[in-house]
């Protein structure tokens, strides 16, 4: 088998500005290079492995999930039942409960790469990644500070690539008038583990995603004072129906049912059993929760006691923001907040854009203008998984299909390879 990575000799490496401050090195990739080494990237790698295909992952982290290990807060589970969020060819272990906490999944992948032997390269940022029309070719530039104090600039080359940072690579910071003047603490979502020093704070949290609802949640239960800000529409629906997950029962009746009939559905449930929650703040959009979903990729709130504290005003709902002062937000209905922090769960996006220098398979948002199930392959060896806005569940299937898709032409081009070199060792050994 070729060798996955090949040094090259320092006669053809490339130079630049930084020359002096940056080591150089060039190295070439018998195989993909996979960019991001959270459950996207290792999926891909494992199907990788399993067809004998060498690969290269690189990851900006010291570690992999670095989103799970870094940027949740503790108190975090899956949202939805383990079996929906497995990666391909290893079901989480049978003790871990229905919904596993983050820290059982972090173990979980960390089982998953040591089990498919799959070490990515940290501490490597990708700065930019082109493909070379004259040579067929990905060149791949990061800047990597795994080895030494000095940053070593390195390009790899390889035929194809795999863009695997998903949809939640960069935290989105909205602009608000008058928060640097505010005066009291202020952090995205990604930044909170625990409302225990919030006792007795009063907390505006932006945002009444799934974050927005669980910091809320958590920040109450630390005896805190937090008010949810609810600017747009919002489906909230119970994580569970008389002891049956909410999504296994939508997956069930999407195989007989039509999508906007399974969304009545849905919603009659959930006004069964959550009672009319537009009376507290929480009006619902025109669309269906799944539609929006599928069309908006606006995931629908599950309720795991959220709901509860709204009801009793633990949890107080508000309106948008018009703007903050000393200690103080003015909201969109002219009612003022004395506040002591600010916590932005306003969600993530792609930073595709930042560094993949290609306009056709990636829309401006960073997410592939094709939709699921058709935006994992792109032209001249481009692919990408976890970007699908079906979560674990629809990675691993980009995943695996983009394994099969490269180890089929890989195969084909080892083997002819092959048969190259054996025909120049006859004609070499014909000649004596």
């Amino acid at each position: 088998m070729y060798n996955t990575c090949l040094k090259i000799p320092d006669m053809f490496q490339t130079s630049g500005p930084n020359h002096d401050f940056f080591a150089h090195r060039c190295v070439w990739v018998n195989g993909p290079v996979i960019v991001g080494a959270g459950p996207s990237g290792l999926a891909v790698g494992a199907g990788l492995k399993r067809q004998g295909v060498p690969f290269v992952i690189l990851e900006r982290a010291n570690c992999i999930a670095s989103l799970w290990q870094n940027r949740t807060y503790d108190r975090l589970k899956l949202h939805l039942p383990k079996q929906f969020c497995q990666l391909p060819d290893f079901p989480f272990p049978e003790e871990f409960p229905e919904y596993p906490t983050k820290y059982q999944f972090i173990s979980y992948l960390a089982s998953y790469a040591k089990h498919f032997d799959i070490n990515p390269h940290f501490n490597e940022i990708v700065q930019s990644a082109k493909y070379d029309e004259t040579f067929g070719l990905w060149r791949v530039k990061t800047i990597s500070t795994s080895s030494s104090d000095i940053p070593i600039e390195v390009e790899y080359i390889c035929k194809w690539l795999v863009v695997a940072t998903g949809e939640n690579a960069e935290k989105v910071l909205p602009e608000f008038e008058g928060l640097q003047d505010f005066g009291g603490h202020v952090m995205h979502a990604c930044d909170y583990k625990s409302g225990e020093s919030y006792h007795g704070k009063r907390v505006l949290v932006v945002g009444c995603g799934n974050s927005g609802m669980e910091v809320s949640l958590d920040l109450s239960n630390h005896n805190a004072c937090p008010s949810m800000v609810v600017r747009s529409s919002v489906h909230v629906l119970p994580r569970e129906v008389l002891g049956r997950s909410t999504f296994e029962l939508a997956v069930t009746m999407m195989k007989w049912l039509p999508l906007w009939m399974v969304d009545k559905v849905l919603l009659l449930l959930s006004r069964l059993i959550l009672g009319n929650v537009e009376k507290y703040g929480l009006k619902r959009p025109c669309l269906g929760p799944l539609q929006l979903k599928n069309t908006h990729g606006k995931t629908p709130v599950l309720d795991i006691g959220a709901l509860e504290k709204i009801r009793s005003g633990k949890i107080k709902v508000v309106p948008g923001i018009k703007r903050f002062s000393s200690g103080k937000v003015e909201l969109v209905n002219s009612e003022i907040l004395e506040i002591d922090s600010v916590i932005l769960a306003t969600g993530y996006r792609s930073n595709v854009p930042s560094w993949l220098k290609e306009n056709e398979f990636f829309a401006e948002d960073g997410i592939p203008k094709n939709p699921f199930p058709n935006g994992w392959k792109g032209n001249a060896g481009l692919y990408a998984v976890g970007f699908t806005r079906r979560g674990l569940s629809g990675a691993s299937l980009d995943a695996m299909s983009v394994a099969l898709d490269i180890a089929k032409i890989w195969k084909e081009e080892t083997k002819q390879k092959k048969k190259t070199v054996a025909a120049r060792h006859r004609r070499c050994i014909s000649h004596f």
